[in-house]
């Protein structure tokens, strides 16, 4: 019997440790290859295995094994048998690679219908140049069966393709199959590569870029990339609030990616911007958080607190100056080339348009230039509001720094709530902040109230972090309910009683029992701590005995 910990989730994707027989050594890591021959030894002569993914259900239902131990089959056209802990199968989803749009179809189906503390294994399917992809929509175990068929075929296996054998000699690798000139040996430590690359990505929660990066050399992949970035509302519950380090946006499927999505979209449902008459629309800067950066100092200082402070910027749209430290804001990076194409301008244009239709102000000045002034000018006509223009190049120079303070003459100060701004967009809420006051220096930021600390800034990810006394200004939403006992550290699924659904992985929470509070962050979503028997639900960072 196989057991596995899930140890990080990066989207579908799982990392961790398994353990028990027929593994060589133990624990070994996964996503995984094996020779799965010795881990399932009945698998052999199991009946029913091949089963069309495409097969209708009482085709399936007649010939797909059931009851016999691991790993459990599963087909997208039948219920799932299994359960949590248990090792699931899915055959023949090599042949799903070449229907992109049925790919993400039949994942959708199985995912549904799959507990999520489960180990999915696709036998035959793995090859270097697919492996990115397989780990991506939340396979962790394969077996050499692909590229052995591969060296049968006389095939040169890498992650940019396979190709024919004479290709081992041309010095495109240098592993100890391709230095002894034996084809099997060197696409089983190709694909042992790959694998074990897709894993280290999955543990920095940067498999995203790695796709982006790999799907390039196949038309199938970057199309089931798209196809799962088009469905938002069936992704976004796997995707954590935050990860860790920087957010690469080297290419057009960027724009697509859920944190990106998410993000305009609590700015455009949940963000309440600060009462001002009049916003000025800037340029992004390569520092971040922008304020950071010396263009954005003078801007600050032309400006001279009298407007609102927005931000335009690909891929994410809009930054009000609110939330230029909270991710993705503060930890995204994009090549600058000073174009923005088409699909950019559509897409962010439409983003700002709805801002200032929900939020509108006296006065809408642009501070800006190329691309991004030629966005604000889309928006404008869009919403149909007027736009002044204190620059139309070099936002950053002298004169139009000049421009921009005397277009500020007659206004009054805008009141600085920032705090009020990411409480609305991190938790949904509208919070009285007026007698709340800042402590520390950036990142090192605390607010406070009669001396009495509410709410800290995570240097990490920019979110706010709650204390018990924060939590009680926060009416509802974030909470998971646990049972009879008081945690003595992170908090288990199996002590969970419920969670709010709106919870991500990396959320804020309070833990609620009838012996305790605690405050921490999510390590999964809620759906995962209702729905898996095992793992670890809250990192508990403070615990309060009732």
């Amino acid at each position: 019997m196989i057991r596995f910990d899930i140890k990080k989730r990066d989207g579908l994707a799982r990392a961790g440790l398994m353990t028990g027989e027929g593994l060589p050594g133990s624990p070994v890591p996964f996503p995984a290859v094996l020779d799965t021959a010795d881990l399932f030894p009945a698998l052999d002569s199991r009946a029913g295995t091949n089963v069309p993914l495409s097969a209708p259900s009482a085709f399936a239902a007649a010939y797909v094994p059931t009851g016999t131990g691991q790993p459990v089959t599963i087909h997208p056209a039948l219920e799932n048998p299994a359960a949590g802990g248990d090792v699931v199968m899915a055959a023949n989803w090599h042949t799903a690679l070449a229907n992109p749009r049925q790919y993400v179809a039949w994942l959708k189906a199985l995912r549904e219908k799959t507990p999520p503390d489960t180990l999915w294994y696709t036998p035959a399917a793995a090859l270097p140049s697919n492996v990115h992809i397989l780990c991506h929509t939340g396979f962790g175990l394969f077996d050499y069966t692909g590229v052995d068929l591969a060296s049968a075929q006389r095939l040169f296996c890498t992650p940019e393709g396979e190709f024919a054998a004479g290709a081992q000699t041309a010095g495109l690798c240098g592993c100890e199959g391709c230095r002894s000139g034996d084809l099997n040996l060197h696409n089983r430590l190709a694909l042992e590569h790959e694998v074990a690359l897709a894993r280290y990505f999955i543990g920095q929660q940067k498999l995203r870029e790695l796709v982006e990066a790999r799907c390039r050399m196949n038309a199938n992949h970057v199309a089931i990339m798209r196809h799962l970035d088009q469905d938002y509302a069936w992704s976004e519950p796997y995707s954590p609030v935050a990860r860790s380090g920087v957010m690469r946006a080297n290419s057009g499927e960027s724009m697509q990616r859920v944190e990106v999505r998410r993000f305009a979209e609590r700015l455009l449902t949940r963000y309440q911007p600060p009462k001002a008459t009049v916003a000025v629309l800037l340029p992004c800067s390569a520092k971040k958080p922008y304020s950071l950066s010396q263009s954005h100092r003078r801007f600050q200082q032309a400006i001279a607190g009298r407007a609102h402070e927005l931000i335009v910027t690909s891929p994410l749209g809009l930054v009000p100056r609110e939330l230029e430290c909270v991710y993705p804001a503060m930890h995204y990076d994009v090549p600058v080339t000073g174009y923005w194409d088409a699909e950019e301008c559509a897409y962010i244009s439409d983003i700002l348009s709805r801002y200032l239709s929900l939020h509108p102000y006296d006065r809408v000045i642009a501070h800006l230039e190329g691309g991004a002034l030629k966005v604000a000018e889309m928006a404008a006509e869009r919403c149909g509001i007027p736009l002044e223009y204190s620059c139309r190049d070099r936002p950053a120079g002298e004169e139009a720094l000049v421009r921009l303070s005397r277009a500020l003459d007659c206004e009054r100060r805008v009141k600085d709530d920032r705090l009020h701004g990411m409480l609305s967009y991190q938790f949904g809420c509208d919070v009285d902040t007026r007698s709340m006051l800042s402590r520390g220096h950036f990142p090192e930021l605390f607010y406070a109230k009669n001396n009495q600390q509410l709410f800290s800034i995570d240097t990490g990810t920019g979110l706010l972090r709650p204390t018990f006394e924060g939590w009680g200004l926060l009416p509802q939403g974030y909470r998971v309910t646990i049972s009879d006992f008081v945690p003595e550290g992170d908090v288990l699924v199996p002590g969970v009683v419920d969670a709010d659904p709106v919870i991500r992985e990396g959320d804020e929470v309070l833990v609620v029992g009838p012996k305790a509070l605690a405050t921490g962050k999510a390590a999964m979503p809620a759906a995962e701590m209702r729905g898996s028997r095992r793992g670890v639900a809250v990192r508990v960072r403070k615990i309060k005995k009732l």
